[in-house]
């Protein structure tokens, strides 16, 4: 029987690669325009939501509860599936590691208590939810995230450039590899608790294993940069952006990692990409250093 997603968020980052997912995995995509569509109508029929709009941080107090409330009224009426992005601002600065779908929401700072507040909506709803949590994005093309945007901005100088301590573990989600679980757990939603909360484990990496990793794609030997954070205190009074990246600067320092157990549990073992080749996917084409399979095939 042909299922149906429907994509509300399709250009962003989890959006698109979702979209993408799915279509390859043989299900028609609808991608919802917020410009053009009425989203009950375009959820008529849908099997799947997912939900990845993700306002800036700025608007999250305003947008965030009403978007996903709009969401949940709607699949409540369709009997649609939702599936989240989730992060890791729910769990705060002092919760201790592995983090779990069991693990306490205990964060206090505005923007956790927001992601908190919105996941429970979802929790208290009748809506088959599936919270699909995740670390920090690695993309397979420049869409301003961390990585991209501050991490390798100097890479072709040999400087990872980092934010925070470079020797505890951080975690990472390479967004292919992330939607193709969705779209797993997508197929196999009725078979899940109603509310379904899956971390997944993606890369848990020091910034001195990103470095060496690096170092390897590029064939250059690649040192950490300790990012300076005072130009954002400087910005704080003129770029409303800067507040809510100071507020999440803890993440930086705070060790952690994503409980893969239930992932596992549900899908089996999943199949992550290595290392290695998600960073080349990641970094421009003129830095990384050709893989031994690459090299093999042009010989």
């Amino acid at each position: 029987m042909t299922q149906t997603v429907l994509i509300l968020g399709a250009s962003g980052r989890f959006g698109r690669n979702a979209a993408l997912a799915f279509r390859n995995a043989g299900w028609p995509v609808r991608k919802f325009d917020r410009k053009t569509d009425v989203l009950e109508a375009a959820a008529t029929g849908a099997d799947v939501i997912v939900n990845a709009w993700n306002p800036l941080y700025p608007d999250w107090a305003l947008l965030v509860p009403k978007l996903h409330q709009q969401v949940i009224d709607v699949a409540s009426k369709t009997g649609a599936t939702v599936i989240v992005p989730g992060n890791v601002y729910v769990f705060g600065a002092n919760t201790p590691c592995p983090w779990s779908g069991d693990t306490p929401h205990l964060a206090t700072n505005p923007l956790g208590r927001i992601r908190i507040e919105m996941e429970e909506a979802y929790r208290s709803s009748s809506v088959r939810t599936i919270i699909l949590r995740a670390g920090d994005f690695i993309d397979t093309s420049a869409s301003a995230n961390w990585f991209d945007r501050v991490m390798i901005k100097h890479l072709s100088r040999g400087r990872l450039v980092y934010p925070g301590n470079p020797e505890i573990p951080h975690a990472w989600a390479y967004l292919p590899d992330l939607a193709r679980t969705a779209v797993a757990l997508a197929e196999m939603r009725d078979s899940l608790p109603r509310f379904c909360d899956v971390p997944f484990t993606g890369h848990t990496l020091t910034g001195a294993e990103l470095a060496q990793a690096l170092s390897r794609v590029t064939a250059q030997t690649v040192t950490i940069k300790q990012m300076s954070w005072w130009p954002l205190h400087l910005a704080r009074p003129f770029w409303r952006l800067a507040p809510h990246l100071l507020e999440m600067r803890y993440l930086w320092d705070v060790p952690h990692r994503l409980d893969g157990s239930l992932m596992a549990e549900l899908l089996g073992e999943v199949q992550h990409t290595g290392l290695d080749d998600v960073l080349r996917s990641a970094i421009p084409e003129t830095l990384a250093e050709p893989s031994r399979a690459a090299k093999a095939v042009a010989v």
